[in-house]
């Protein structure tokens, strides 16, 4: 069923959001998706689209289509149905003759599940998401732009996914607005290959309303302990470091303890931004309005605290 798309109009009843229609979902929302390219690329015109699967979260059931298709379970038989709908929209945009003026994101907003026996698999990294262990924060991210960034290059840099933001507004001719703070960085000069290194070093690991790690280069600091997303965060008296090159699952310390002066800096950045722009409240109109001061020339739009600290707001 397609519907026009009406801004400011009220949502429409469709159908029951139902065991069912939850394997069937990720479909349609491929289908929408491929319409969506196919009449922007007829009209002309640039687009942007983001395509929000429901999978891997849980339940993980197939599309009914795809069930048993692996012979390894409906985990399996879900990722066998996310490659071939990832395919289909990449089929959509070279069909389009699109392919070399489009940049095409594959990429997560969190971590492997928790819950059993949907639980994914976070590799060599231990945790889910709702944490700050790696497993509940590291995302595969992969980016293609045919004659503009290189293939098969890859990194382990630390790049945040809040940088999009910046990244793609340098790379379509878009501006950053600089009337309020921006967390983002832009990394374009790092993707198209000019600059080796990411232009971020760390970031705060903030959820839900505590500053619960920092990550600084290889290097974590623990506030608190949470092991898995039922648990509650508990307040360490000390800090814990971990160096992830030589503790991946984040279970045995490391000594660095110089590691504490980089990671401080990113903290102060951090409380000395949200003491003069508070975060938007949970359930906020869409007129909430900031704090003057928040969107005033004294608070630059440059004031990222990566990766030279608070440099650009003092």
């Amino acid at each position: 069923m397609r519907l026009p798309l009406v801004k400011g109009k009220p949502s429409k009843n469709l159908w029951i959001y139902d065991l069912l229609e939850r394997s069937l979902i990720d479909s349609r929302i491929t289908q929408r998706s491929v319409d969506y390219i196919n009449n922007k690329a007829a009209a002309g015109r640039p687009f942007f689209l983001m395509v929000s699967y429901t999978q891997p979260h849980f339940p993980t059931l197939p599309n009914p289509h795809w069930k048993g298709a692996s012979h390894n379970g409906d985990w399996a038989d879900m990722l066998k149905e996310m490659d071939h709908n990832v395919g289909r929209i990449l089929d959509a945009i070279s069909g389009a003759g699109i392919q070399n003026n489009t940049i095409v994101i594959f990429t997560s907003d969190n971590g492997a599940e928790y819950l059993k026996p949907w639980d994914g698999w976070a590799g060599p990294w231990r945790g889910a998401y709702f944490t700050a262990l790696e497993g509940g924060i590291r995302v595969p991210f992969i980016i293609r732009w045919p004659g503009k960034i290189a293939p098969r290059r890859v990194g382990d840099s630390i790049m945040h996914g809040v940088d999009l933001y910046a990244t793609l507004a340098k790379m379509t001719g878009a501006k950053v607005p600089n009337d309020r703070p921006i967390d983002s960085v832009d990394q374009s000069r790092f993707l198209l290959g000019s600059n080796k290194q990411s232009a971020r070093e760390g970031f705060p690991i903030w959820n839900p309303d505590l500053m619960l790690a920092v990550k600084w280069r290889q290097y974590k600091m623990h506030f608190y302990r949470q092991d898995t997303m039922v648990d509650p965060p508990e307040r360490l008296y000390i800090p814990a470091i971990f160096n992830l090159y030589t503790s991946p699952r984040e279970d045995k310390g490391a000594l660095e303890t110089w590691v504490t002066d980089p990671v401080h800096a990113i903290v102060e950045c951090w409380e000395w931004a949200l003491a003069k722009c508070p975060l938007i409240p949970m359930g906020a109109p869409d007129t909430y309005q900031p704090p003057s001061l928040c969107t005033s020339p004294f608070f630059p739009a440059t004031s990222s605290y990566f990766p030279n600290g608070c440099k650009s707001v003092q």
